[in-house]
């Protein structure tokens, strides 16, 4: 068959079958015009995918024929549903398609947070050379607690939110890069670890537990989720597998963009803790406690309710409706 020729042939139909769907109302001719339409465009589809499996024409008239059925059948669905089907299949899925970057984020920042740690708690030179004694005793006195006080705590939560949802942005649009998220693991394992060796010291390492805790266990696994999610997408860059590397790139991306989404609530959470309750005169195992709560909650929701939904087929892509049929072709 002649692609082109059948594109020339038939894209008036395609075309007013676009028209229509796109209407407010219609008047009795038009819907009869519409669903015979929307048939003939049914099996121009049907028969470009047997004949001439052109990815970009199936695409289009996949997508046409799905937005025609809609507006045939009137079928809508509500708002909440669309949010139930993202935050309960969706979203858990392609977390869990992203465990294993995650886990080597989560080690990479770990592994660096640890030595740094023992290596500027032990070796009081090195401390000394990125922190006078002065400014040390000031963090180990005053500023390291006083940070969580600043200001009222609903303004300071959404600072914060702000910040830790741009750190995580970063992660998963540049992920894509490979070295970015890595860097930034880096500096920030290095940045806690040095706190942590600071506060150790100098006889604070239980005040710096009982303030990064409560609020830093959720916070920091979004960050490393986010970081993760980039890493996976680079991966698929690079080793695409079987597919084609548009193929595995372009999934891999728009999965990437539902984790994106669904990772501003769980640091808006992170936010509230920090805000509310890390600094709160509730008891250290208390404030301890809730955020351990919270962070246990996300990965069994991450793991446990993401293992189920892959199993059942669940991507966390687009539907093939949306996305258009995928045909493999020689050359």
């Amino acid at each position: 068959m002649d692609t082109d020729a059948f594109i020339a042939v038939h894209r008036p139909q395609w075309d007013r079958l676009r028209e229509l769907t796109r209407a407010r109302s219609h008047s009795a001719a038009e819907i009869e015009e519409l669903l015979a339409l929307y048939q003939e465009t049914s099996t121009h589809l049907s028969t470009v995918r047997s004949t001439a499996p052109d990815p970009a024409l199936i695409s289009r008239l996949s997508l046409l024929v799905h937005r025609a059925r809609l507006r045939i059948t009137g079928a809508r669905v509500p708002l909440w549903r669309h949010a139930r089907e993202f935050f309960w299949n969706d979203l858990p899925s392609a977390l869990f398609q992203s465990r294993w970057t995650v886990a080597l984020a989560s080690a990479v920042f770990l592994v660096s947070a640890v030595i740094a740690g023992v290596f500027f708690g032990t070796d009081e030179q090195a401390r000394a050379a990125v922190l006078p004694e002065e400014a040390q005793r000031a963090l180990v006195e005053h500023d390291f607690v006083a940070y969580y006080f600043q200001g009222e705590a609903s303004g300071f939560a959404a600072q914060v939110w702000t910040n830790n949802a741009w750190i995580a942005m970063q992660a998963v649009v540049f992920g894509v890069t490979g070295f970015w998220p890595i860097v930034m693991l880096l500096q920030n394992g290095l940045n806690v670890g040095l706190s942590a060796g600071v506060m150790g010291a100098h006889g604070g390492l239980g005040t710096f537990f009982v303030f990064i805790l409560p609020h830093g266990l959720l916070e920091l696994t979004a960050v490393m989720v986010g970081a993760g999610a980039g890493l996976r997408t680079f991966s698929a860059w690079v080793r695409p597998g079987p597919m084609p590397r548009s193929w595995a790139l372009s999934q891999s991306a728009r999965a990437l963009i539902t984790i994106g989404i669904g990772l501003v609530p769980v640091l808006f959470v992170s936010g509230v803790v920090e805000a509310f309750v890390t600094p709160s005169d509730l008891p250290p195992a208390v404030r301890i406690g809730i955020g351990a709560v919270l962070w246990i909650a996300f990965l069994v929701f991450m793991l446990g309710r993401g293992r189920q939904a892959h199993r059942s087929g669940i991507t966390g892509d687009l539907s093939d409706e949306l996305v258009g049929d995928r045909v493999l072709t020689a050359g």
